[in-house]
């Protein structure tokens, strides 16, 4: 049992969490992880396990059935405006304003949390992270779905919040783009000790960028610990084969 005193020591502490929507469809079961400072953590599961509505709640839109959710020992529910003042979150399909430019997206997105000569250097760093060219100049509506992904994925890198919560960051990027953003994430990882929690379908990607993994099946956690560890104790040479074992291991 973790007191409250020491919960401001973990970057998410997530204990006995549930989320229900109706009647009886059970989104999150009993789930209880924590995430270390500094890491980057992931989260793997088919459709439907519950990775997407976890990210949900710790992003504090939405709130859950039960459980106790913090964010650097900032209740989710009952302070959820600081915790966004920390945290940013990048969701699977982010939209953008069709009509604006690349550039005025980018500028609108970071005024929300900067301005003046701050502004002024978050716009430059993410235009760089971008690396659109002269395509930052011209209307949303005009790029395609992995331009889109990179142009938001530039404004959440840029913003340099203390938790980044990324769901599927590679989703729509071919495989040179998907390398590209990888590197990105793990090197705001490093050099601005940015806590990075991730869920995605690519076990591969997972593997290659995250110290921890929790698998997650039917809203529950059925296994977790480094990706090293996992391969060796079910004898596996990828979370693939992890993942496939353990889920026989729940069916048999």
């Amino acid at each position: 049992m973790v007191m409250r005193d020491s919960l401001e020591r973990y970057a998410v502490y997530i204990k006995d969490l549930v989320k229900i929507f109706g009647r009886d469809v059970v989104a999150v079961d009993r789930l209880s992880l924590y995430v270390e400072p500094g890491e980057i953590y992931g989260l793997i599961g088919p459709n439907g396990s519950g990775k997407t509505t976890t990210l949900r709640i710790i992003s504090t839109l939405l709130r859950p059935t039960s459980g106790e959710v913090y964010v650097f020992g900032i209740n989710v529910i009952k302070d959820p405006i600081r915790v966004r003042s920390i945290i940013n979150y990048l969701p699977e399909e982010a939209g953008a304003y069709r009509d604006l430019t690349g550039l005025d997206f980018i500028r609108f997105m970071l005024s929300l949390r900067f301005s003046g000569p701050r502004l002024i250097q978050a716009v430059e760093e993410a235009v760089s992270i971008a690396d659109l060219g002269n395509d930052i100049k011209r209307p949303v509506r005009t790029y395609s779905k992995g331009m889109k992904r990179i142009l938001a994925l530039s404004t959440v890198l840029a913003s340099k919040p203390r938790l980044l919560i990324l769901d599927e960051p590679t989703s729509g990027l071919d495989v040179e783009k998907s390398i590209r953003v990888r590197d990105l994430i793990l090197r705001y990882n490093r050099e601005h000790q940015i806590t990075i929690f991730l869920s995605s379908h690519n076990m591969l990607e997972v593997e290659y960028l995250c110290r921890r993994v929790g698998i997650l099946y039917k809203g529950r956690l059925i296994a977790e610990g480094s990706p090293e560890d996992l391969k060796r104790i079910t004898l596996s040479r990828n979370l693939e084969e992890v993942f496939v074992k353990k889920v026989a291991e729940i069916g048999s």
